[in-house]
């Protein structure tokens, strides 16, 4: 007894909004008005990822597979024993020797392609911008911006699946070399227009101009101006004289009493000689070349201020006789 062949999920959906029991949701875009961003030409844009792989006895490896954007095609890959920045840099100059200088390279953010959004400046970014290239990355946690070289990587698995296993880098190298060229000379490419192959995608547009390298220019460091080196106190102080530093006040603290000096001396150092702690001992203030800025007895219990003799504030001007007198 033969089956019915069963209808498909289109079929069915359109059987059933037109019997009226399925909402319809114009607001959801069909497939065919989805709209492919690509750059307008080769060397505009250059894709670099990584992807892990094995050899015989599971060691593990990795592949960098640089596309253009434009174009699909594979510009250059590289097998390496680890995602290094030495390796990317390699095959970023693998692809330029054979092709020119993309305008710009959109990678990931890993430590070894870009690390730019962690705050430093790896060692692929620095190599691409001296040829003028502008390192770009997608935002973190949204791998559909490089979503062409995900779809390459896969179809890049499927192939070396039905190849014998690699034992070493350079048999997997030769492997990875074969796919490329089907992959650029003979397989249609169902992201192209038409289907067409990459090469023939790459050859049908004329390529972006190659960047122009920004020129090292000097960094100009305004001159440091000259200070005169600060005296240093003389080594071996005798008992009694002590060190101070003059603050912005134009003052010093000596046993909790602040004498003034003056803002002149303002952040230099002084010599304060005492012959005693009580009372009415002498104590001499001077510079560290020996002359004499201040001279005082020790105040009485209480007074925590000695001023210098000067008066307080701006002098006035010869005020002259009051008219009132």
């Amino acid at each position: 007894m033969g089956l019915a062949p069963v209808p498909s999920t289109a079929s069915l959906a359109r059987i059933f909004r037109e019997a009226g029991v399925a909402r319809s949701e114009p607001r959801k875009k069909p497939r065919s008005a989805w709209r492919r961003f690509v750059y307008p030409a080769p060397n505009a844009c250059w894709q670099l990822d990584a992807t892990e792989y094995v050899l015989t006895g599971g060691r593990k490896c990795v592949i960098f597979q640089l596309i253009d954007d434009h174009s699909r095609y594979a510009v250059a890959s590289h097998a390496a024993a680890g995602e290094t920045a030495q390796d990317a840099i390699a095959v970023f100059d693998k692809a330029v020797a054979a092709h020119g200088v993309p305008q710009r390279l959109l990678s990931d953010n890993g430590l070894a392609l870009n690390p730019s959004r962690r705050g430093l400046v790896g060692r692929l970014v620095g190599h691409v911008a001296a040829l003028g290239t502008e390192a770009i990355t997608g935002k973190p946690y949204k791998p559909t911006t490089q979503g062409k070289n995900e779809r390459f990587h896969q179809t890049l698995f499927r192939y070396l699946d039905k190849q014998p296993l690699a034992a070493t880098l350079g048999q997997l190298q030769a492997q990875i070399d074969a796919f490329d060229h089907v992959y650029n000379t003979q397989r249609p490419h169902q992201g192209l227009p038409g289907r067409i192959t990459p090469l023939a995608a790459w050859e049908a547009t004329p390529q972006a101009d190659p960047p122009r390298p920004e020129p090292d220019r000097p960094v100009y460091r305004p001159p440091v101006p000259a200070v005169a080196p600060r005296p240093t106190p003389p080594a071996g102080l005798p008992a009694g004289t002590r060190v101070r530093t003059v603050n912005t006040t134009g003052t010093i603290s000596v046993d909790r009493v602040i004498y003034k000096i003056g803002v002149d001396h303002a952040f230099g150092q002084v010599l304060v000689v005492s012959n005693g702690n009580q009372p009415g001992d002498k104590i001499t203030i001077t510079d560290l070349q020996g002359e004499i800025l201040a001279e005082h007895t020790r105040p009485a219990p209480g007074i925590r201020y000695v001023g210098n003799g000067h008066p307080r504030g701006k002098r006035p001007n010869n005020p002259g006789t009051s008219p009132k007198s």
